[in-house]
């Protein structure tokens, strides 16, 4: 797959130069189809991108956002992704769109993936943009390795748009968007910060086992428009 890499001198550039991308996008899917889909990550690296693209002159009222992955808590937990959107990007112009969850109280992620995979597989293909984060073990959204599910997570023949993922890395059951359902989005970037997370793309970009640093699934995706790599120290 071919790789389009953008370093930036500091995080701030990055969020402006990455929310000014998507912002295009989604405004270019609302025009040609009258509505676009977004899939975004939790986790501390791209709060800032998030309130930087929440300001953007957008209709986000014809604008459905969802996560890659969330873990297996109620919405009111801070360990929830879906309150870290709801503090960090639903705000203001951005507080229009629609955020499609995944927590269903009273089931296990194991007892409500086929639930999850008609709602989220019932959403508008190709999502018009999607952003992924990397841990420093290399996994991106919860393709994590030793996962047990990971090997249906990265199928890329799999009609699934969900399944429930444990792993030793993780400290909560999760969710995940499944490889198939993020591959062919319009817009797919990989946002990182900081020399470690670069030091882990620079690995997964060598050979290797995919079940080891399971990004490296998305690096070797092949598609018609390149990955997106952001990075800022």
């Amino acid at each position: 797959m071919t790789l389009k890499r953008h370093d930036y001198a500091t995080r701030g550039d990055l969020a402006e130069a990455l929310a000014a991308g998507v912002a295009a996008v989604l405004c270019g899917g609302i025009a040609t189809n009258g509505s676009a889909v977004l899939a975004v990550s939790g986790g501390s690296t791209p709060k800032l991108f998030l309130q930087t693209l929440a300001r953007a002159e957008i209709d986000w009222a014809h604008v459905t956002v969802c996560l890659v992955d969330e873990r297996w808590v109620p919405d009111t937990s801070p360990r929830s992704n879906a309150a870290f959107l709801r503090e960090n990007f639903l705000q203001g112009p951005a507080a229009a769109a629609h955020l499609e969850l995944f927590f269903e109280e009273g089931v296990t992620a194991e007892e409500a993936e086929p639930e999850l995979t008609r709602r989220f597989g019932g959403l508008a293909r190709p999502f018009d943009a999607v952003i992924l984060g990397m841990g420093g073990d290399g996994h991106t959204a919860s393709f994590f390795p030793g996962g047990d599910n990971l090997a249906r997570a990265l199928d890329l023949t799999s009609h699934e748009a969900v399944v429930a993922m444990r792993a030793p890395g993780a400290s909560e059951p999760r969710v995940t968007l499944t490889l198939s359902r993020l591959a062919d989005a319009r817009f797919l970037a990989l946002h990182i910060e900081g020399e470690e997370k670069r030091q882990t793309l620079d690995a997964a970009l060598a050979d290797g086992p995919a079940e080891a640093l399971p990004v490296r699934a998305v690096l070797r995706l092949e598609r018609n428009e390149p990955l997106q790599v952001f990075w800022a120290p």
